[in-house]
């Protein structure tokens, strides 16, 4: 297993609890980005840096993750293809999407660009917060969980 990080939108303390489990699991960790971001030294985390532009690092996680991969995005197309690819996507505020959730998220996403498209403002999402980050920190580390029992199986 492998796990991917639309990183140009991923909160910084998202980035160091994925460090950290890396770290601890020796799971590969690879971010994905339009510029280089720091890492710890180590073996199992590394980056991509792609070209400028809408969609660049989703294209390039979705073209190179494998079934069984987790995505960490908040977009909720790439999220959508990792799931259809036989992967899993976790949103960075600790949710992870299933094949229903998504297609629903998708049809709501779409929705709110029609809106912005004619002048509404849909507003953004809230502020990212502590609970956001316990949030994710125990869903990363219940999947880990699995993962690694599943692994020595």
């Amino acid at each position: 297993m492998h796990i991917w990080v639309d990183a140009d939108s991923c909160p910084r303390v998202i980035k160091e609890i994925l460090f950290r489990a890396a770290g601890r699991t020796q799971v590969h960790l690879t971010l994905v980005a339009n510029k280089q971001l720091w890492t710890p030294d180590s073996p199992h985390i590394n980056t991509i840096v792609v070209g400028a532009g809408p969609d660049v690092a989703d294209h390039e996680i979705a073209g190179q993750m494998a079934a069984g991969d987790l995505v960490i995005t908040a977009d909720i197309p790439l999220a959508c293809n990792a799931i259809n690819k036989g992967g899993f996507a976790l949103n960075p505020r600790g949710t992870f999407y299933t094949e229903a959730n998504v297609k629903q998220s998708l049809t709501m996403r779409n929705f709110a660009d029609e809106l912005r498209g004619t002048g509404i403002s849909t507003g953004g999402p809230p502020s990212f917060d502590q609970k956001d980050r316990v949030a994710f920190a125990n869903e990363l580390d219940r999947f880990l969980t699995r993962h690694q029992k599943h692994a020595e199986k």
